[in-house]
């Protein structure tokens, strides 16, 4: 379904002269057409969408930390560049669940599995993951689970 999205996105913007977001695009999908060819040899494959998210939820992260690099070294041109292309990634992630829907998410996976200490991370992550992982950004999620934990 996403994937129909970023394909039918790349028509568009062809017709439309948009030559900034049909780079984009066509980043996502040499990505994916990578992450296909990975996955040929794979023993199980994961759901399409699951596979589209997750490529695009590590492009978002790519394209993070190169506007905080470039920032930081006063490259601001490229910085406005990858914040443009992160613009357009994020417009095809599911939306995303706000800090506190996060929370209590993470609320409710702790009392379930019994987690009580930070050693109990890894079961509340995993199951935050299985359950919430394409609209939960676990970076993010990584801390507000340490933080319920202490």
């Amino acid at each position: 379904m996403i994937r129909e999205q970023v394909k039918s996105a790349q028509v568009t913007a062809m017709k439309a002269g948009d030559k900034e977001r049909l780079a984009a695009v066509r980043l996502i999908l040499a990505k994916l057409k990578d992450r296909d060819i990975e996955l040929r040899t794979a023993t199980s494959v994961p759901d399409d969408d699951v596979v589209v998210v997750d490529v695009l939820q590590k492009m978002v992260k790519q394209r993070r930390e190169s506007i905080d690099m470039f920032k930081n070294g006063g490259r601001d041109e490229l910085a406005a560049k990858e914040q443009a292309e992160l613009d357009v990634i994020e417009s095809f992630l599911p939306t995303q669940l706000t800090e506190d829907e996060t929370k209590a998410a993470i609320e409710g996976i702790k009392a379930e599995v019994g987690a009580e200490s930070v050693k109990d991370m890894g079961k509340v992550m995993a199951v935050l993951k299985e359950r919430h992982g394409s609209v939960i950004d676990m970076s993010k999620a990584s801390g507000l689970v340490k933080a319920a934990l202490s």
